[in-house]
């Protein structure tokens, strides 16, 4: 299985000659993508290589100065958007005919393209242009490590910087092993909860905090600034623009899920995720009317969250089911009842009478429901696995989980062996 990474850098400040260079490529491929982006959408061209056929000539006549090459990556530029383009409108969800050609980066093919380690080479029309790259910390970390350089990338400009930003892509082929075990995770708006080695571990995120607080700094700085310069200014948008809520929000995601994977990856372990629709959020909010909850509910990134986890999943190797989520949080595994909500997340088995953290029981169903080494479903309290081993439910520690504080597991590479300074959640009743 082939894995990819997009690297995004920034190049070094241009002079202005040589930026205005670039300039003109770009308006030059933007020329040409709009040209042939409506005959792609009229005729449902889906094919870069039809599309080719079809438009390298007229391309050529109409920039002869440029590499014959770029012909070869608009065509792939204008397919791709005109394949996103027919699928929405399939659905109903495009009004126009043809798609806005708003932002344009620059597709470089392997003839268009030489890269260092820290610099470019990128051909133009007048000639080839060596432009230095600036490296970060996850730059260096992925060229150091088994990830191999692509041959395609793409060139963006940055006309306020006077500053090239090159997406590069980077590949390494991963071979998935088989499951022995599963740790499965429930994720929520403000933790995220595992079962690992039988012991259910929530990961405080603190997701409502992060919203409710960009959501009243948004707001005011929107209404100081609207009332003296108005609604449409450049300042307010310049101080909204340097909020780091989606930054922010990308970091917790991406450490969490790689904690998460190291940790199936060390016991050769599966991850279990539930099956939620695409549009989950709007079906969460089909009888909320509080426009706050409402906003945190549209905020809180479940899927987003299930698919930083299955991104890193697919780097290690490490297996990813889905398993239906219905009633996770209502049935006791133990009894199969229904658990009575009395007091927030807390609850009692109708049956048995013990106490259940809706979190905690969610994990266990979701285990429950994904299958063993040999093919079979899980068993039920009291069985056995398929090596022998009991399953611990009913035991004092099902239903009591350690509880990790944002501030401590995001300066962790993974959990240690000994927890220190954590405390188990404690049930009341």
């Amino acid at each position: 299985m082939r894995v990819t990474r997009t690297v995004v850098l920034k190049s070094e400040r241009l002079p202005k000659k040589i930026f205005k260079v670039f300039i003109e490529l770009e308006g030059m491929y933007r020329e040409m993508l709009l040209q042939i982006l409506p005959f792609a959408v009229q005729n449902g061209i889906t094919s870069p290589v039809k599309l080719k056929a079809e438009k390298y000539k007229f391309l050529r006549e109409l920039y002869p100065q440029l590499p014959s090459h770029y012909a070869y990556t608009v065509c792939q530029d204008a397919v791709t958007r005109a394949k996103s383009f027919l699928k929405r409108k399939r659905r109903g969800l495009a009004k126009k005919e043809c798609p806005e050609v708003r932002s344009v980066s620059i597709w470089l093919d392997d003839h268009l393209w030489r890269a260092g380690l820290t610099f470019i080479r990128i051909a133009t029309h007048k000639g080839w242009i060596e432009v230095g790259l600036e490296g970060h910390k996850y730059y260096w970390k992925t060229v150091n490590s088994d990830w191999k350089l692509a041959s395609q990338s793409r060139v963006k400009l940055d006309k306020r910087e006077r500053r090239l930003i090159v997406f590069l892509v980077f590949y390494k082929d991963v071979r998935e092993y088989k499951a022995k075990s599963w740790i499965p995770i429930d994720v929520n708006e403000d933790n995220v909860t595992a079962l690992i080695d039988f012991k259910p571990v929530i990961f405080e995120t603190n997701q409502k905090k992060i919203t409710l607080g960009y959501y009243y700094r948004r707001k005011k700085v929107q209404e100081k600034w609207d009332k003296k310069l108005g609604s449409r200014n450049g300042k307010k948008r310049r101080i909204l623009g340097k909020l780091r809520e989606k930054d922010k929000k990308r970091d917790i995601r991406n450490k969490l899920a790689k904690i998460i994977v190291e940790e199936a990856r060390k016991r050769n372990a599966g991850i279990v995720l539930e099956r939620l629709p695409k549009n989950v959020p709007r079906r969460m909010l089909e009888k909320v009317s509080n426009k706050q909850l409402r906003h945190r509910i549209y905020q809180s990134a479940f899927l987003g969250i299930q698919k930083a986890i299955e991104r890193k999943a697919k780097e290690y190797g490490v297996p990813v089911i889905k398993v239906n989520p219905k009633n996770s949080s209502r049935l006791c595994p133990i009894h199969n009842a229904v658990v009575k909500y009395e007091s927030g997340r807390f609850g009692v088995c109708s049956v048995g009478g013990e106490v259940w953290h809706r979190d905690i029981l969610a994990v266990w169903n979701l285990y429950l429901r994904a299958p063993q080494s040999d093919g079979s479903n899980a068993p039920s309290s009291g069985g056995l696995f398929a090596d022998g081993s009991p399953v611990p439910l009913g035991s004092t520690a099902t239903n009591e989980a350690i509880w990790i504080e944002k501030s401590r597991w995001l300066r962790w590479n993974s959990l240690p062996p000994t927890q220190t300074n954590t405390h188990l959640y404690k049930k009341k009743r």
